[in-house]
């Protein structure tokens, strides 16, 4: 069993999500399954390796989100954890928004 290393609460979170190699410029399409102010889990049947640094874009219904990040670790045929790295300003709006409605909150 791995050993808990999360620095914030992953919340439950679905949506549809781009995730882009920056070394290879590939871009391949996912499924946010959770989220936290630090990172996120994405579902994918071909993960990249860890230690991969890429572009994640999230959209929602009427929302999207953009930052770089980590590949902290992966699941053969299940997906990977990502580790936000570097994330626009409004970008952190855009999460800490999300972050309060899946935790049950209201948004200003």
């Amino acid at each position: 069993m791995r050993m808990e290393r999360r620095r914030s609460p992953r919340f439950p979170f679905i949506a549809s999500a781009e995730i882009v190699d920056e070394k290879e410029n590939a871009r391949t399409a996912s499924r946010v399954s959770d989220l936290s102010r630090n990172g996120c889990y994405v579902e994918m049947a071909n993960p990249f390796p860890q230690g991969t640094n890429v572009l994640v874009e999230i959209y929602t219904e009427n929302e999207f989100l953009e930052a770089h990040a980590t590949v902290a670790y992966f699941e053969p045929m299940h997906g990977m954890g990502l580790t936000f790295s570097e994330m626009q300003p409004y970008f952190v709006g855009v999460l800490n928004k999300w972050l309060l409605q899946a935790n049950g909150k209201k948004a200003n």
